[in-house]
Order: C-alpha cells, then structure tokens, then sequence
C-alpha cells in the first residue's frame, strides 16, 4: 500500500492543477463571449459586401482591375492562423495538420507562408517552411487595424508579384464544442457557388467598375477581421472546453487518491490495532 505521506502530497497537488485549470476555464468562458459578440455582429457585414461583389463581378472586365486579374499559380502563399499559446486541446494540432497537407498537395517548393499565432510560426519556421511574414502577441488587444494592416502588407506583396494566388487556413467557429477547419481563396477574388449573392438589379453610379474598385478593399480588410474573430472565438471555445475537461479529469483523480489514502489508513490503524492486541496477549501469558 502507498505511503500515505506520498499520497497526501499527490492530492495536494492535484488540487493546485485544478484550481489552476478551473480558473483557466473561467477566463476563457469570459473572453469566448466577448469574442462571439464582435464575430456575430462582423459575419452579416462580411456576408453581405461578398455577396455584392459577387453580384458585379459577372459584368465587369476582371482585366481591369489587379486584384481580379486571374493568373497562372506559379507561387501560392498561404496565410495560417493559430494561436499563440496551448492549452487548448486540439486547436493548433488539427489545423497545423491540415495545412500542412494542404501545402505538401501544392507544392512545398512553390508554397510561402504567412503565420498569424506563434504556435504555427514555431512549426513551420523548425521544419524548413519558407515563412516570409509572422504576426504574434497581439490577441489580447485584437481589433480592427490589426486585420487592416495585414491585409495591406498582403495585397502589396501580392501586387508586386512575390505570389500569384493567396489562400487563407483557419478554424471556423461553429459553437462551443465545435470548430472547423475552412480554407478561404483570399486573392485573386473569385465567384464562389456558396457565397451570398445579391439577386436584386441595382442601378449603380458611378459605375459597376467604380464600385468593385471601392469595395474590393473593404471586402479583404472585412474579411482578414473575419478570419481573425473566428479563430480568436474558436481558440477561446477550445480552451474553455479544454479547461472543463482537465478540471473534471482532476476532480476523479482526487477522488480516486482519496479512496485510496483512506484505505491506507484503514490498513495502517488495523495493523496498530493487530500489534497493540498482540502485545497485550503476550503480557497476559
């Protein structure tokens, strides 16, 4: 039987972890709802300027405009969004996984990376990815010109020709105890089957190319927002329930150690007993 000594600093122990991990999960639970609110009031915006685009991109020469003009892929990037720190179950193995498929399947040779999250600059940067952009330590005070700026060093690189077509790898927020993994094709702009598509004939002035060109901008700045507020609300849904998991598991383990420290010490008193009784019979011979 173990010592009971070991076994009381064992529960001790495990208490410290789940008072730990208990108030992990509650600064998670804090900061998830904070992030679906900003999601859900960012998705209808997101939602609506794809489907507009969509709706114009039909009738206007995409030649004329730079972000439209459909080109050969001779070089793909990839912008991967993770977290900066674990705990958080399977959140950053799942979607560096996926992404890792996803560039072996074009070309590791013809593929850049741009890493949003430290996690996915870390496994990358160790496995001799051509990383040529990384943005980390700015989850806590996220907010909209984080989003602006990358896709403005995007749309520049893009520009100047340094890759030909940009996809965007994320975990979608789905609910609390569900994310999915979404690919997104960031640049050129393309006509998607499942985007939402504006039916009703508009009369626009100045033009139909005008407005593209105006809201093309937006519509990558809204969408980098986008991308970031579903991984920031399915990181913070992860962890959460990453969190309760440990909590729960802590809680069993104790319960367990203390059903076996109290029969420990049921043995050590009933063997005292045994000697003390043996003793006394002796002295009575």
């Amino acid at each position: 039987m173990a010592n009971l000594k070991v076994i009381r600093k064992r529960i001790g122990t495990i208490e410290s972890i789940k008072q730990v991990t208990r108030a992990m999960k509650l600064v998670a639970a804090a900061k998830l709802r904070r992030a679906q609110i900003n999601m859900e009031q960012a998705r209808p915006y997101a939602g609506r300027i794809h489907g507009v685009l969509n709706h114009l991109l039909p009738d206007i020469d995409r030649t004329t405009h730079d972000l439209l003009t459909m080109r050969p892929a001779r070089q793909k990037a990839f912008i991967i969004i993770t977290s900066d720190r674990g705990l958080c179950g399977s959140f950053n193995t799942n979607i560096l996984r996926q992404a890792e498929s996803i560039i072996m399947a074009a070309g590791k040779e013809n593929s850049k990376l741009i890493c949003i999250g430290r996690k996915g600059y870390e496994y990358f940067g160790k496995r001799g990815y051509d990383v040529v952009d990384h943005y980390a330590d700015f989850w806590n005070e996220l907010n909209f010109s984080h989003a602006t700026q990358m896709a403005r060093a995007v749309t520049s690189r893009y520009l100047s020709g340094e890759f030909d077509d940009v996809r965007v790898i994320f975990n979608e927020f789905k609910n609390v105890a569900q994310q999915k993994i979404a690919e997104y094709h960031y640049l050129p702009l393309v006509l998607e089957d499942d985007a939402e598509v504006v039916d009703t004939d508009y009369l626009f002035e100045p033009s139909k190319d005008e407005v593209v060109k105006s809201l093309v901008p937006r519509h990558l700045n809204i969408q980098m927002w986008r991308f970031l507020l579903e991984s920031n609300a399915a990181e913070q849904a992860a962890r959460m329930t990453s969190m309760e998991a440990a909590t729960n598991n802590a809680g069993d383990l104790i319960d367990r150690l203390r059903l076996e420290y109290n029969k420990a010490r049921q043995a050590a008193i009933t063997t005292e007993i045994l000697e003390v009784v043996s003793g006394a019979e002796a002295l009575v011979e």
